[in-house]
């Protein structure tokens, strides 16, 4: 897969990523809207604890995916690896969709603007851009799929407690 990847010629590289990115954005927000939105929202008002969440997160994750494609051959691969396979292949698209997204939002918002649909193609063109290289990739993915699985925790167990769940809790920058 890896040697077909860099087969292709860096501008065809960049198409695709770009295309790919933009079409499964574009599913992930329609299915997803409003968790995504309020993902997008959490990750860019407070990036580093999105991060600091997600990367383990995002390793465990990649972690069991990949375990579970080595084991799918193996006499117990159908009844784990399948599930695991299953697991990466559902929540590493929706959080690398989050991810590109804040990112494409937060470079908008240097130029003016703050609207979600730019900060899906700008997501998307960053990922279009990373496919010039592949170290460049990987740390956009990663990057990315951080951000995104960290604001996707953290707005999944936002409603968990007794604070506001718009209040920032860690750290508290700006209270006095």
């Amino acid at each position: 897969m890896l040697a077909a990847y860099r087969s292709l010629e860096p501008l065809v590289r960049v198409g695709v990523q770009f295309a790919v990115a933009v079409l499964v954005t574009m599913n992930v927000f329609g299915l997803l809207h409003s968790y995504a939105s309020n993902a997008v929202t959490k990750s860019r008002r407070s990036p580093v604890i999105s991060v600091g969440i997600g990367l383990p997160s995002l390793l465990v994750v990649v972690g069991l995916t990949g375990t579970g494609y080595l084991i799918v051959d193996t006499s117990i691969g159908v009844f784990f690896g399948i599930p695991l396979v299953i697991l990466g292949a559902t929540v590493i698209p929706v959080v690398l969709a989050i991810g590109l997204t804040a990112i494409g939002c937060t470079l908008a918002a240097r130029f003016g603007t703050d609207r979600l649909w730019v900060g899906i193609v700008g997501g998307a063109l960053v990922s279009g851009l990373a496919g010039l290289a592949l170290p460049a990739t990987v740390a956009v993915a990663t990057l990315a799929g951080a951000l995104g699985l960290g604001a996707g925790i953290r707005v999944l167990f936002s409603g968990v407690g007794t604070a506001r769940p718009d209040e920032r809790t860690v750290p508290p920058a700006n209270k006095i």
